[in-house]
């Protein structure tokens, strides 16, 4: 085909050419003035069906009408060449990939005299390109469980093409041969439903993993309801308990504070009576020593009026020698009047001397008589006296015995008093001792109500947490019963 004018090395190259390029040459408006065996076989035309008719006749003629087609061959006119990969149309109206140069050739000008196309076809790698292209497409929508089944004589894209298969078998055990189902699963777990899971009966590893993963997720929310709830049971019933032990720990906080009050005053009040006690037992013995005192006294009232009796008696006895001396100075006077009357005129004034001293010894008598009246009611006064002494002195040894009865108990009251105190300032003691464990108690009792508060919502908020999300046994989950510890 272009052995004219040409070395044998040129000539070499070209039939090197000829013999593995489709060739066909144009003039520069595209009509075509040969082809060689490659192209005719490729396009299923013969040299005669060609030759003198324009390139378009192998072109989709929506192609060939386009300003695209137009410019393609301006270009070439203009001596521009036009590399790519093209697809044409055989004879029988299949279609054809070729890999072509379009090379404008140059007359010694620089016109371009003819358009020179060497081509090969890449029809099958075309296929097996197209094929990848399709699979990687349908790979990007999640399915990898695909073979390329398309092959090619070029090695690199049959060697990709396999790669690229061996891939899609790696992803398929590995991970899962529908990607869309890890989505799926992945979307489904982001939502918190942890009741997807993969089907199939060939899924891949990281499938299998993330079914094995969900059914530990869901256990592990069954175990977290399961836990809730019990907690939540056990939380409500604490919060009873610690209401009623609250409850029962204020009131019993109530009642210590105002029994160690009635306490405090109840000791208050033994505290004084025993000081009291003990005033009564100095008052006591005071009054045991006044008593004696006037016993003294009256034991000396009698004695006095003993002392008394004895001088009354002699004044008794001066006042009858008082009145034997006036009734002997009476005698003697009457006697002497006697005598004077005898003696007549001379004895007159001897007689008025002798009535005188009968009128004196007259009124002696009487007064005698008088002062031993006096000096017997003064002895029966003194006799009284002295009875009513001896009576004062009986009565002071009752009282004084009555006083140390007295003393005697109230040293007994004051022993016990004293003991009593000692108690009931112990007992006092205790109970402020037991206010103050019962305030801690009462102290422990609030806060341990705020833990079993805490406790419950943490419970709720668990309970809530795990509702939230969906998994298998969801609503069959019911609260782990308890056995009581017993000691």
């Amino acid at each position: 085909m272009f052995n004219f004018g040409k070395t044998e090395e040129e000539i070499g190259r070209l039939s090197a050419m000829e013999e593995n390029f489709a060739i066909i040459s144009f003039q520069p408006n595209g009509t075509i003035l040969h082809a060689n065996n490659n192209f005719l076989n490729a396009l299923g035309y013969r040299l005669n069906e060609v030759v003198g008719k324009h390139h378009r006749m192998f072109c989709d003629k929506k192609y060939a009408s386009t300003k695209e087609y137009s410019e393609f061959w301006e270009q070439l006119a203009k001596g521009v060449s036009q590399i790519d990969e093209f697809e044409r149309i055989r004879k029988d109206g299949s279609s054809i990939w070729i890999q072509a140069s379009y090379t404008p050739v140059k007359n010694s000008s620089g016109k371009v005299t003819r358009v020179v196309k060497f081509a090969q076809d890449i029809t099958d790698t075309k296929k097996v390109v197209d094929s990848v292209k399709e699979a990687v497409n349908l790979a990007k929508t999640g399915i990898m469980k695909q073979t390329i089944t398309q092959s090619t004589k070029n090695e690199g894209i049959e060697d990709l093409k396999n790669v690229i298969n061996e891939l899609f078998q790696v992803v398929s055990e590995k991970v899962d041969g529908n990607l869309n189902k890890i989505t799926d699963a992945l979307t489904s777990y982001q939502k918190l439903n942890f009741t997807h899971r993969i089907s199939g009966d060939d899924i891949g590893d990281v499938a299998k993993g993330l079914n094995a993963l969900a059914d530990v997720v869901n256990g592990m929310l069954v175990e977290n309801k399961t836990n809730g709830l019990t907690i939540d049971e056990s939380s409500n019933i604490l919060l009873k308990n610690v209401d009623k032990l609250n409850q029962s720990s204020n009131e019993a906080a109530a009642s210590l504070e105002e029994t160690a009050a009635a306490l405090e005053q109840i000791t208050s009040n033994i505290r004084n009576n025993t000081q009291n006690v003990a005033m009564m037992s100095n008052y006591s013995n005071n009054v045991t020593s006044s008593a004696n005192s006037g016993e003294k006294l009256a034991n000396q009232t009698t004695v006095a009026m003993d002392e008394i009796n004895e001088q009354v008696k002699s004044i008794n006895e001066a006042i009858s020698v008082i009145d034997q001396i006036a009734f002997q100075t009476n005698i003697l006077s009457l006697n002497a009047a006697v005598e004077a009357a005898t003696a007549g005129e001379a004895g007159k004034g001897f007689a008025v001397v002798a009535q005188e001293v009968r009128n004196l010894a007259s009124r002696s008598a009487e007064a005698a008589k008088e002062i031993k009246a006096l000096v017997e009611n003064a002895t029966l006064k003194a006799n009284e006296g002295k009875n009513i002494a001896g009576k004062m002195i009986d009565g002071y040894k009752e009282l004084n015995e009555n006083i140390q009865q007295t003393i005697n108990l109230i040293s007994d009251v004051e022993t016990s008093s004293k003991e009593q105190l000692q108690g009931i300032e112990q007992i006092n003691d205790a109970v402020n001792l037991l206010d103050q464990q019962t305030q801690q108690n009462a102290m422990i009792a609030s806060e341990t109500n705020d833990i079993a508060v805490t406790t419950d919502n943490i419970a709720k908020l668990i309970v809530s947490n795990a509702d939230q999300k969906e998994f298998i046994g969801k609503n069959e989950v019911k609260a782990r019963k308890i056995e009581k510890i017993r000691n």
